[in-house]
């Protein structure tokens, strides 16, 4: 009788039993495409694949027959690097002054100022936008953020805040090697500052704090105040591009000063020369 029912129903739906074939060929589906690649049926009890295991199968539904996976294209890779050389070469000329307070400048100028497409400059520029050197104009490209005094203080305020207390508790516990170490940054600085340039000067100035910040050990505190004396050394509305070379001089002898108190442990000098140092960052 079952036989008999089996007759007339015709022939047995697909996956009725283990290793049954279907007579219609199915859309294709990630199991499909791991069974073209496998050795042989796998059982029905087996885990199913996952779809990160798989070849990339392109649009749904086409016939892959068993093709090699297709490997990450290598212009990925290459555009990434692009984008973190155009943010670099941006924030420069923003620091130098090349990039106004209050002008507004499109992905397409600036790449082709830069010999590249608008894309890694629209990419980069979009980072300075969440850093709070540009903004959005729709339709237009980007605007530079226009500064005042006021929060070029308050941005000193937050870094004295953050970096005096951690240079007075290094000032105590670091090893006099240490700070020894640091002498050829101190130096680089003085170098830059001889230059006149601004960008150069900025580059020097932040490599020296942050190796000072870095025996804290704590890479959280590192990032921000980075982050912060960056938006720090940013050009002001109507401010000179180009600064007295005498000041970008005297800023950076405070550094050597402040490393020879390190070296002696003379807490009350480091506490003076931070304090000084921070009440005139620019």
């Amino acid at each position: 009788m079952k036989q008999g029912a089996q007759d007339s129903a015709g022939t047995r739906a697909p996956g009725a039993g283990r290793g049954a074939v279907p007579r219609v060929p199915r859309q294709p589906q990630v199991a499909d495409l791991r069974r073209e690649q496998a050795a042989g049926e796998p059982r029905r009890d087996q885990e199913a694949p996952a779809a990160a295991d798989l070849p990339r199968a392109g649009v749904r539904g086409e016939h892959t027959h068993g093709e090699p996976p297709v490997p990450h294209p290598r212009p990925l890779v290459r555009r990434s690097s692009v984008r973190g050389q155009i943010l670099q070469a941006l924030r420069t000329a923003l620091v130098a002054g090349e990039l106004k307070p209050g002008e507004v400048y499109s992905a397409p100028a600036l790449g082709e100022r830069f010999g590249v497409s608008a894309t890694p400059v629209r990419e980069a520029m979009q980072q300075l936008t969440l850093e709070g050197a540009v903004e959005v104009v729709p339709n237009r490209g980007f605007r530079v953020i226009e500064r005042g005094d006021r929060e070029l203080a308050e941005l000193a305020e937050v870094r004295a805040l953050l970096e005096v207390p951690v240079m007075l508790r290094l000032a105590r516990r670091v090893p006099v090697e240490r700070w020894d170490e640091l002498r050829p940054l101190a130096e680089a600085t003085v170098r830059a500052a001889s230059s006149g340039c601004r960008a150069t000067y900025a580059e020097a100035d932040r490599a020296f704090h942050r190796a000072v910040l870095s025996l804290s050990g704590n890479d959280q505190l590192v990032q921000i105040a980075e982050d912060l004396h960056r938006r720090a050394q940013w050009p002001l509305v109507g401010g000179s591009a180009r600064p007295a070379r005498a000041d970008l001089v005297a800023d950076a002898a405070e550094h050597t000063a402040l490393l020879d108190a390190l070296v002696a442990r003379d807490v009350d000098v480091v506490r003076a020369l931070v304090a000084e140092h921070f009440a005139g960052a620019d």
